[in-house]
């Protein structure tokens, strides 16, 4: 059951970095910037989010354990 819930989890992570990361693109992109640019906003965006969920799982786990 925890596994389970683990997964599901992380799963909706990878969704919410993904689909932060595709609206930073086009918005960039909206912006003006090139396609290389808009990608590299991108890729920064999906490595802050995940960077985030990762320290939010380490806090919570802190006062869970």
């Amino acid at each position: 059951m925890i596994v389970t819930i683990v997964l599901l989890a992380a799963a909706l992570m990878m969704a919410v970095a993904l689909l932060a990361a595709t609206v930073a693109g086009i918005l960039a992109r909206a912006d003006g910037a090139t396609i290389p640019g808009s990608l590299m906003r991108a890729a920064a965006t999906f490595a802050a989010v995940l960077t985030l969920a990762c320290a939010v799982t380490a806090a919570v786990a802190a006062v869970i354990c």
